[in-house]
């Protein structure tokens, strides 16, 4: 069984996560993706994300993903109730699930460059092919090439760039302006009804 994970912050999860998961499906035909919302992004300015923020966010990719067969959810970072790091998610679903060669992992090609900062890159390469969507305009590949050269396996999808940030959802809902042109109608009634971002 061949396995395609979608690890991410969410913070909230929005229209272009959505739509770079059905493209992943579409192109590679996995049986499921399993979107994983991180508990505590050690990456990040944890300004913010405390298990209230954890709490919320993975109820909205729950609501934003319930209508699709094709994807899943999974709790395995927000159980953890600490800082997630990807190497430690990683060897736990290959030891759960077993799967058919590498797992798949979807991230953002603007993560992807700080991989060799990460926590045990050497390791979570072995275990990993990375499926990358672009996250900049004007694309060079260059520097990609060269984590390839170290031994980080990759697919680059050939998806338009599509400027959505979880940053420009949350500054909306700050000023109070429509949000349901950029995130599922059900996250965004989420939000509305759980007053969340308002502080």
């Amino acid at each position: 069984m061949q396995v395609c994970i979608y690890p991410g912050s969410f913070n909230p999860i929005h229209n272009a996560h959505i739509e770079v998961a059905k493209y992943v499906h579409e192109k590679f035909q996995f049986e499921k993706i399993v979107f994983i919302p991180v508990f505590r992004p050690p990456h990040k300015d944890l300004a913010g994300f405390d298990a209230e923020n954890a709490f919320h966010r993975l109820n909205m990719v729950e609501l934003a993903v319930k209508d699709y067969p094709f994807f899943d959810v999974s709790a395995i970072e927000y159980t953890r109730n600490k800082p997630s790091y990807s190497y430690d998610t990683v060897v736990q679903i290959n030891d759960i699930v077993k799967p058919e060669g590498k797992i798949n992992f979807i991230i953002g090609t603007d993560a992807f460059r700080q991989i060799e900062s990460w926590y045990e890159p050497q390791k979570l390469k072995e275990l990993v092919n990375f499926i990358l969507f672009i996250r900049e305009n004007n694309f060079d590949e260059t520097p990609y090439i060269k984590l390839k050269e170290k031994g980080y396996s990759y697919d680059l999808m050939q998806m338009p760039f599509n400027d959505i940030s979880a940053c420009e959802v949350r500054n909306r809902i700050k000023q109070n302006k429509n949000i349901c042109d950029i995130v599922p109608l059900k996250v965004a009634e989420y939000i509305k009804n759980n007053n969340v971002y308002k502080n």
